[in-house]
C-alpha cells in the first residue's frame, strides 16, 4: 500500500512544470519528507498541439535527464499524462500510450467551458466501449462554472474517480465541499498538482492531514489500498 500523489508535474522541461532537473530533485525531495511513496508524472496533452509520439519522445528524454539524480529514498515516478479532453477522443487511436505505466488508467482533464451531452457521452464511451479507468483532474476547478455543477451527478453515476487537488483543502470556501465530497464517495484520491518548489510547490501532506482530521486515519488507509490496486501497486 503506498502515498500516491496522483497529479504533479514533476518531469523538467515538460510543460509548465518543473523547468529543469534540479527542480525536479527538489520536488521529489520535498514529497518525501511528506511521506509520499509514489508520485505519476502527468505533464499536459494537449491533442491540437501534440503528437503522441513527439510527447512520447520529449517524456522519455526528461525522464533520462534525472538519470543516476534518483535515489531510494525519492517517491518512485510513474509515467502518465493529463490528458485535455477534446471532441472524438472516445475514438482517439493511442490513447493507451498516453494511461499511466503499466495501466489503463487515464487521468482526463475536462474541458474549462460549459460540458455538452456529447462530452459526457464521450468519457462514458472511454469508460464502457474502451474499457479505460478515468480519473478526473482536479474536478472542483469546474464548480465555478454554473453550467456545469448540474452535471455533477452525472459524471458521479459512472464508474469513474475523482481527483481532487490537495491545496483545494485548505481553503474554507472549498474545504466543507471537497470532504463531503469523498465522504460520499464522489471523490477518491488526492493529487498535489505540484508545478514547482515556490509557486505550486508538493503539498500532498496538507490535504491528507485535513482528511485525516475530518474523516479519520482508517479512510486515508482505504484510500491508499484503492489507489494502489488501481495502479496494480501491491506486492
Amino acid at each position: 500500500m503506498a502515498v500516491i500523489d496522483f497529479h504533479t508535474h514533476v518531469l523538467p522541461g515538460m510543460d509548465d512544470g518543473s523547468k529543469d532537473a534540479d527542480m525536479s530533485v527538489e520536488m521529489l525531495k520535498m514529497a518525501a519528507l511528506q511521506g509520499v511513496d509514489v508520485m505519476i508524472a502527468t505533464p499536459h496533452f494537449y491533442a491540437m498541439h501534440h503528437r503522441p509520439e513527439t510527447f512520447l519522445e520529449r517524456r522519455q528524454k526528461a525522464f533520462s535527464r534525472l538519470e543516476g539524480r534518483l535515489t531510494e529514498q525519492m517517491p518512485r515516478i510513474l509515467a502518465g499524462a493529463e490528458v485535455a479532453f477534446f471532441p472524438g477522443i472516445s475514438q482517439a487511436k493511442r490513447l493507451d500510450e498516453l494511461t499511466i505505466e503499466g495501466t489503463n488508467v487515464l487521468l482526463l482533464e475536462m474541458p474549462f467551458s460549459d460540458w455538452t451531452n456529447r462530452d459526457l457521452e464521450e468519457v462514458g464511451e472511454l469508460i464502457k466501449t474502451r474499457h479505460y479507468k478515468i480519473v478526473l483532474a482536479h474536478l472542483e476547478r469546474y464548480m465555478k462554472i454554473s453550467g456545469n455543477r448540474k452535471r455533477f451527478e452525472e459524471l458521479f453515476s459512472m464508474p469513474l474517480y475523482v481527483q481532487i487537488n490537495a491545496g483545494s483543502l485548505t481553503r474554507w470556501q472549498q474545504k466543507r465541499t471537497l470532504v463531503k465530497m469523498f465522504e460520499k464517495g464522489q471523490a477518491h484520491f488526492l493529487g498535489s498538482d505540484c508545478h514547482g518548489i515556490t509557486y505550486r510547490s508538493p503539498n500532498l501532506s496538507q490535504g491528507r492531514e485535513i482528511l485525516e482530521k475530518k474523516l479519520g486515519g482508517e479512510f486515508l488507509r482505504r484510500m491508499d489500498q484503492i489507489g494502489s490496486s488501481l495502479l496494480q501497486l501491491e506486492g
